[in-house]
């Protein structure tokens, strides 16, 4: 019992917020400009929708020209075009800004203040991230997300150099968001031993936006000079004597952290939310804080084990890189026993198993286990090198770290905060369909990928033979993407029709949440 007591303050302080409806009266000139901190977030997350709506659509259309072989109704380069910005608008327009923007909503309150320290910069993190979305479409790259050169100086239109600007203007607009997270986390008035486990999922994240865009923005600049060839100097252009190979040291001392980017802010979500639904404190909280250390001194250095020339190289570097990938792997099991154990500490109270938001949050940890499973063999040097690195395997990996578990993560975050930005109550009934239809579609989807990369279905292709297993696992990946577009679909129908039409909720709508106290201990009988 007193462990509950003690741990409480560690906890945070406590979301115990009335609900309101921000919509009321809400002008354009506020939620374009205003610096509170919850039309911030309101902003940042509609615009998310947004992004997922169009990378959606992208993913789509390129999943019906793979569903049967031999069946053509895009090109080649129409293709690379809409995969390159599926890859792109889903990762830095949907992925990043929707966790940050439920981190900031909740981090205020979490970390005692009453507004969002820094939310200028918050301001223009968003401002300068829509003008490189708008320069994305416009220049509409097909060099992949990556944009990995020479490919990336070779293809497009004439103004692809758009694309180069985009990236860095994306570098800016992180390193804003990671002042903004970071200043917010250090804010806490009980010292680092009292910061809340979301406190320090904000500082964790916060440094590595701010520490890995450097090199992002190299990329953005180095691709434009190349492109334009500005200067004698060559960066990236191997005809003109850059080197690929440094394109790829850059690009990943960014590309691994930016796996993280998403992901930490999600694993701060559930630090929040995972305590509120179920009435008691989390299992460890000196485990989550070794966990965030352990990721942040983790995810910088082994980014080359993204390149597959590494493993080609003899020597010990690929050893040390091989070794440092699998260590990486503590700090996330550490998070993931630290949940499931909380889960099992005692019963889950039924108000919390109807919960829209605690469903998501249960199924993303078990999205999260499915893909750390496979990660295990894409950091073994054989297997990656002479079978997994250029197959399906990999985007099967991603696409259930990405989405299953931070995408879904992300959208847990929104359904908790739904009453208390509209005042009203999510329609349970629209609810279970985007979760059922998200569950089954992205668990169909991803183990389709992971078939078709078992069976050395290749990346980056827009067409195929009919071989054995191709077209059936390609066509499963379809359908399980139709569903995630349906669940998405049926998300929008709930958000617009309860944002007014949804019950009225007085009080707290999470009448689970408790002051992290026990009950009195029960009197024996005299």
């Amino acid at each position: 019992m007193a462990t509950m007591e003690m741990d409480d303050p560690k906890m945070g302080h406590k979301v115990h917020w009335e609900p309101e409806n921000l919509l009321k009266g809400l002008t354009l000139g506020q939620i374009l400009f205003s610096n509170d901190y919850r039309h911030i977030a309101l902003k940042g997350m509609f615009t998310a929708f947004i992004m997922l709506a169009l990378g959606g659509m992208f993913a789509i259309i390129f999943r019906t020209e793979l569903a049967l072989p031999d069946v053509q109704f895009l090109g080649a380069r129409v293709y690379m075009t809409l995969m390159t910005l599926h890859g792109m608008v889903m990762v830095f327009g949907f992925l990043i800004p929707l966790v940050v923007s439920v981190n900031y909503y909740i981090l205020p309150k979490i970390m005692g203040n009453d507004r969002l320290l820094w939310a200028g910069a918050a301001q223009w993190s968003y401002w300068i991230l829509i003008l490189a979305a708008i320069l994305l479409v416009i220049g509409r790259p097909d060099f992949t997300w990556t944009a990995y050169a020479p490919m990336s100086l070779r293809t497009g239109n004439d103004l692809v150099w758009m694309g180069h600007v985009a990236i860095i203007l994306v570098a800016i607009s992180e390193f804003l968001a990671g002042a903004v997270l970071f200043r917010n986390a250090i804010s806490g008035k009980g010292g680092l031993k009292n910061t809340p486990l979301m406190g320090w999922a904000a500082g964790t994240i916060g440094l590595l936006f701010m520490i890995s865009v450097f090199p992002l923005a190299f990329v953005g600049y180095g691709l434009l000079s190349d492109w334009g060839q500005w200067t004698d100097v060559a960066w990236f252009d191997p005809s003109r004597g850059g080197s690929v190979q440094f394109f790829l040291y850059v690009f990943w001392t960014y590309g691994h952290p930016a796996v993280y980017l998403p992901f930490v802010p999600a694993i701060a979500i559930i630090y929040t939310i995972m305590p509120r639904f179920l009435g008691r404190p989390m299992w460890s909280y000196w485990s989550g804080v070794v966990a965030f250390v352990l990721l942040s001194a983790g995810a910088m250095p082994i980014g080359p084990h993204h390149f597959q020339p590494l493993y080609t190289v003899s020597g010990d570097y690929q050893r040390f890189i091989q070794i440092l990938t699998m260590l990486v792997f503590i700090p996330s099991v550490l998070h993931v026993f630290n949940w499931i154990s909380t889960l099992f500490m005692g019963p889950i109270p039924d108000s919390a198993r109807r919960a829209i938001p605690f469903k998501f949050m249960v199924f993303s940890i078990a999205f999260i286990v499915y893909g750390g499973a496979t990660a295990f063999l894409n950091g073994q040097i054989a297997p990656d090198s002479d079978f997994i690195h250029n197959s399906y395997w990999i985007p099967a990996h991603f696409h259930a770290m990405f989405f299953g578990f931070s995408g879904q993560m992300a959208f847990a975050g929104v359904y908790f905060l739904f009453p208390y930005f509209t005042g009203r109550m999510y329609s349970q009934k629209l609810g279970n369909w985007h979760f059922w239809l998200w569950q089954i579609g992205l668990f169909i989807k991803i183990t389709g990928m992971g078939v078709a990369g078992y069976l050395y279905f290749p990346r980056w292709v827009y067409d195929y033979l009919d071989i054995p297993g191709w077209a059936v696992s390609q066509m499963f990946i379809s359908i399980g993407g139709y569903m995630v577009a349906l669940g998405f679909l049926a998300f929008l129908v709930n958000l617009f029709w309860s944002a007014s039409k949804g019950k009225v909720v007085t009080g707290d709508p999470w009448p689970v949440v408790q002051d992290f106290k026990a009950a009195p201990a029960a009197q024996p009988a005299e």
